[in-house]
């Protein structure tokens, strides 16, 4: 049976040594693993808009040496009512592994279930694993290793909090998400929830925000959200509550002035676009570990 990569956590003790060979992929990138997917393709299904997950997914497996094929469900026969375990089963005989971001965590597990490939989750609402390698290649990028880090992730508690929280201990890393009431981390993800922004980013190597308002919220939800949040906005005082050495994190796309001010977000102890970067990276050596 293939190896799926739904939460991230099915890569068990492997998840050091993918975050590894990205640094590798990286430094080597016009040469390294050039030809590891030669004479592979891999769906890449979107119901949801995306940007970095679409182009690091389809320039890291040309990267790679395959041949990406991007998928919007508005295309497919799902549009239609066939089944994500019919696109599952179909697929499978035509690619070597699918991607898939959805609206629904059901959905990809579904498809995931009949496919005979490894299906990787893009993103759903519980869960965004493929983030949560990039911010980990990035912190020991930073800092030189992983274990005892201490990242503070201020906002909602969603599904980055949450695969970060679940890939970060995994990893040796202390994650500590603080939200406003209503809006905690829910579940045992492995992160200690802490109220106060301030004490939870007492001492922190890294800061990690992410936006205040999903797609899909409406007027009324939003300015609901923005009177709860207002208090949890990463700017200089905050970073200023955190380590000396501490970086700034955001998973992106961001609005400055909201979860996070201008400054902060492109100044000199911003990783955030190095972030980004290693999307590329990390998913290009997530592709070789589930394909090898």
């Amino acid at each position: 049976m293939p190896t799926d990569f739904l939460t991230g956590l099915e890569l068990g003790d492997r998840l050091g040594e993918l975050i590894d060979r990205a640094a590798e992929l990286k430094a080597g990138r016009s040469k390294v693993g050039a030809d590891s997917l030669a004479g592979r393709s891999v769906a890449l299904i979107f119901e949801k808009p995306s940007t970095r997950t679409r182009v690091s997914f389809e320039v890291g497996v040309a990267e790679l040496g395959g041949t990406p094929i991007v998928l919007r469900s508005d295309e497919m026969q799902i549009s239609r009512g066939e089944s994500l375990a019919d696109v599952g089963r179909v697929l499978s005989r035509f690619v070597h592994c699918i991607a898939m971001r959805s609206g629904s965590d059901e959905r990809v597990t579904e498809l995931a279930d009949a496919a005979g490939v490894p299906v990787i989750n893009a993103l759903t609402p519980l869960h965004h694993p493929c983030q949560a390698i990039a911010d980990l290649q990035t912190l020991k990028e930073r800092f030189g290793s992983l274990e005892g880090l201490r990242v503070a992730f201020v906002g909602d508690g969603n599904n980055v909090a949450r695969s970060l929280a679940l890939l970060g201990s995994a990893m040796g890393v202390e994650v500590v998400v603080s939200s406003p009431p209503g809006y905690e981390l829910e579940g045992d993800a492995g992160a200690e929830l802490i109220g106060d922004p301030g004490e939870a980013v007492a001492g922190a190597d890294a800061i990690y925000a992410d936006v205040w308002f999903s797609m899909g919220d409406d007027e009324a939800e939003m300015e609901s959200k923005r009177e709860a949040f207002e208090p949890y906005r990463i700017d200089a005082a905050l970073l200023d509550a955190a380590s000396d050495r501490a970086i700034v994190l955001h998973c992106l796309p961001a609005h400055p002035g909201e979860e996070i001010t201008a400054d902060v977000l492109y100044g000199k102890r911003s990783a955030v676009f190095d972030q980004a970067e290693n999307r590329l990276h990390a998913q290009k050596a997530l592709l070789e570990m589930l394909l090898e």
